[in-house]
């Protein structure tokens, strides 16, 4: 016998057990962008390998460890798109959509990472995201958190999410405190772990968010990045904050948060979370400003999250928030042999009467008996027995599944709607 073959690790089947939920999420967040006047963009999963490297940064986790890169039969250097800014800024710039122009755009599709697999991280993984592109000021950075929060409260979990904010300030300003960070740091390079001594010259930032607890203590006498602060910066984040106070908004201060990616700049935030162990960050962004003019566009502002598909699933379901959802409302069945020619017929009428009722049709010639088992195991609601009289008229046995209601018995399947409500 052929050896089975089984999903890439980390590369994850969503079966029809747990579509539902996948359904129930990416419905609201469908409502919600569409609430805000944000408008779906799909990009490719693949696109060239220079794309990441001049967005993402050489130097990153990402690009110098993630990736899934390979040479095409051109002997094009391609990837999988490990994150979806940096293909919606280039589509932008391709499509003329962000010259001159204010766009509010989100997306949501499968990204690619190799990373080593856990619950809440896999290696193909599912992220929506909002960009909105040619805006400056910290109203649209309030707008796009307040986009998230508002998904939160749609789920029902908005007490189990921690909003996380800081700003890197400009880029000169990020470059003076860069340079007095590492100085500090090189004094006490021999305490630091492997990986921040490695990160010193090539992203002495990503230190700050180090995982080891001797480099975290060393950081309590570090420089502070707050203290580099250019005045319009400091304007920008308050001005951020104030309108988060007035919507009702709290926030953390976090001073050590500086996101994984080099195109960040003045505004970064994060939704945390304790329920989902290591995995704690459910959604996360801020402002690019210099990224589009970095993939060859015109000098424009912008701002956005992503958010993990994976990992709001789970923080729903540990929080008992998805909906129950029925795969079968009516199973169709046939009590004579007359009938079973016209089964199908009859199902198509009850979808006619009811558009939005699932109906299953019983399949196979068992006895009545045992065609009201398989119809109780399809979770159905209801049952409908459709029989032949002698005249060859057709007859209906209408059955509560789930119910203690009365059964009933007619003639005329118009009546269906009504049974069913």
């Amino acid at each position: 016998m052929a050896k089975t073959i089984q999903a890439i690790r980390g590369m994850n089947d969503i079966l029809p057990g747990q579509s539902p939920a996948w359904q129930y999420v990416e419905g609201v967040i469908r409502k919600v962008a569409a609430q805000y006047s944000y408008q779906e963009i799909r990009m490719p999963v693949l696109e060239s390998t220079e794309l990441f490297k001049r967005s993402i940064g050489e130097v990153t986790d990402i690009v110098e460890k993630e990736m899934y890169t390979f040479d095409d039969r051109n002997g094009d250097s391609l990837t999988l798109r490990p994150e979806g800014t940096a293909s919606c800024v280039r589509a932008g710039n391709e499509h003329g959509l962000l010259y001159n122009q204010t766009p509010r755009l989100w997306y949501m599709g499968p990204m690619f990472r190799h990373e080593r697999p856990q619950k809440g991280r896999y290696r193909q993984f599912h992220q929506f995201g909002i960009e909105a592109f040619g805006m400056d000021g910290p109203d649209i950075d309030a707008e796009v958190i307040l986009l998230s929060a508002r998904l939160w409260q749609e789920f029902g979990i908005a007490d189990q999410l921690e909003l996380q904010i800081n700003s890197l300030a400009s880029n000169e300003a990020r470059a003076r405190y860069r340079e007095a960070l590492r100085d500090y740091l090189r004094e006490h390079e021999e305490a630091l772990d492997e990986d921040s001594k490695r990160r010193l010259d090539s992203n002495v930032l990503r230190i700050l968010d180090s995982k080891s607890p001797e480099t975290q203590a060393l950081l309590v006498d570090a420089p502070r990045l707050s203290d580099y602060w250019d005045d319009e910066s400091r304007a920008h984040f308050e001005g951020l904050t104030a309108r988060l106070e007035a919507a009702g908004v709290k926030c953390v201060f976090n001073e050590k948060l500086v996101r994984g990616l080099d195109y960040y700049n003045r505004t970064v935030f994060e939704w945390v979370t304790t329920e989902l162990g290591a995995q704690g960050t459910v959604c996360a962004g801020g402002r690019y400003d210099g990224l589009v003019e970095q993939l060859g566009g015109k000098a424009t502002p912008a701002v956005g999250f992503a958010m993990g598909i994976e990992r709001l699933v789970l923080l729903l379901e540990s929080q008992d928030r998805i909906p129950a959802s029925t795969v079968v409302d009516l199973y169709l069945l046939a009590g004579d042999e007359r009938a079973e020619l016209k089964l199908p017929a009859v199902a198509e009428q009850a979808r006619d009467q009811h558009t939005d009722l699932k109906v299953m049709l019983h399949s196979g010639t068992q006895n009545l008996k045992k065609k009201l088992i398989k119809a109780d195991k399809s979770g159905a609601t209801y049952a409908l027995i459709v029989d032949c009289d002698v005249n060859g008229q057709l007859e209906y046995q209408f059955k509560h599944l789930r119910k203690r209601d009365a059964d009933k018995n007619f003639t005329d399947l118009a009546e269906l709607a009504g049974l069913i409500g």
